[in-house]
């Protein structure tokens, strides 16, 4: 699996972020999500699911 995130459609608000630290970050500039670790293993999994299920401008999508 490999997170895709798309920073032109990101609206920083942060949920990701919230949802998995592990794995996101946002960007001091504007906000914007950055993905830490792309490629998550073991209950991140899951982690990264529930990040882009819960991301308000569908700015993360998953390539199993």
């Amino acid at each position: 699996m490999k997170i895709i995130a798309d920073t032109g459609k990101c609206v920083g608000a942060g949920q990701c972020v919230l949802t998995e630290p592990e794995l996101f970050d946002q960007s001091e500039d504007d906000g914007t999500v950055i993905v830490l670790n792309a490629t998550p293993e073991g209950e991140l999994v899951e982690k990264a699911r529930e990040a882009v299920h819960v991301c308000p401008s569908q700015a993360l999508s998953l390539q199993e």
